[in-house]
């Protein structure tokens, strides 16, 4: 089969059915399951895919209660033409291949509701659960009041930022006018227009601040994960992705001019995903200190302005 040319729904004919809510998701999550999707945009299986699909196009909140305990939802009854608009938005997950964010144009971070499309990276940060839970707080300095958020795409982690530190200042910055636009839609839906500046730059060369604290998600697949990725992921900006051969491209750069752009007690959280050896092998003698997530100690890092100034002065004495 042919990814991308109908999926399992038009080769072997079958479709999301079901005349209750449980029905649908239990349908819909074979089907997806039939169909190799794959999944990372907010869900990691076909279960909780589907439930999200359903949902969504039924209207229902997406924390709806689907479990088998009396007064769930579950056996809420479906209307045929309920039914026949969730098999369409299956078919169309299927045969697009697109992340169910761009189809739903939501997506959640911590609880937090925002609007995604195409023009920005489905946001899927773990820096996000550090903001929440304050696991970062205790590396902040008490004069911490000039936040970073590069490469902000559509803008999640700088709003969580804003929620989580009401007394600082948030830019979000990105080298995509089209991510802005979408982070515009995320500052203005949240009410955050007076505490959150939104600024197109490419890397730091315009935003000499200094910060006392950058945020950073940038694009770091490397290039040999590049070509291997999923079809859902090529539906997202390459741009927002791909960080060259070792995926360290844009790491480099940023640590050759944040020294520059730090207050004295600055940090960075940087997020790197699954390519912690080629970090390592890049910054040998660069100490850092790796941030537990959900998804383990090797996904976030943090590193200092001092760590970064005395990284560059022993350049220069090279």
């Amino acid at each position: 089969m042919t990814r991308g040319s109908g999926g399992a729904s038009s080769e072997s004919g079958a479709r999301v059915s079901g005349s209750t809510v449980g029905e649908l998701v239990e349908s819909g999550s074979q089907l997806l399951t039939a169909a190799s999707v794959a999944f990372g945009h907010g869900t990691t299986n076909s279960h909780d895919e589907a439930a999200w699909l359903v949902l969504w196009r039924l209207g229902m909140p997406l924390g709806t209660d689907l479990s088998d305990a009396p007064g769930s939802a579950r056996n809420q009854p479906v209307t045929p033409d309920e039914s026949a608009r969730v098999a369409a938005l299956f078919e169309e997950r299927i045969r697009s291949r697109k992340p169910a964010a761009y189809l739903t144009q939501e997506a959640w971070l911590q609880g937090v509701p925002f609007y995604v499309d195409e023009r920005a990276i489905v946001p899927r940060s773990f820096i996000a659960e550090l903001l929440a839970d304050g696991s970062v707080d205790d590396f902040l300095s008490d004069n911490t009041r000039r936040v970073l958020d590069l490469c902000t795409g559509n803008g999640s982690l700088a709003v969580l930022a804003a929620m989580a530190w009401p007394e600082v200042q948030v830019t979000g910055a990105d080298i995509s006018p089209d991510a802005l636009a979408v982070a515009r839609i995320n500052v203005d839906r949240h009410g955050l227009q007076e505490r959150i500046a939104l600024q197109l730059s490419d890397g730091l060369g315009a935003l000499p601040g200094p910060w006392d604290l950058i945020l950073c998600n940038p694009p770091y697949v490397n290039a040999a994960s590049m070509q291997a990725l999923p079809d859902e992921y090529r539906a997202e900006p390459e741009l927002a992705l791909a960080g060259g051969d070792d995926g360290m491209d844009f790491v480099r750069q940023l640590f050759a001019a944040a020294p520059s752009c730090m207050s004295e007690e600055a940090v960075i959280i940087l997020e790197i995903g699954n390519e912690r050896a080629h970090f390592e092998a890049a910054f040998p003698d660069l100490p850092v200190f790796w941030l537990p997530t959900s998804a383990g100690e090797d996904q976030v890092l943090l590193v200092s302005a001092t760590a970064l100034h005395n990284r560059s002065g022993a350049l220069k004495n090279l």
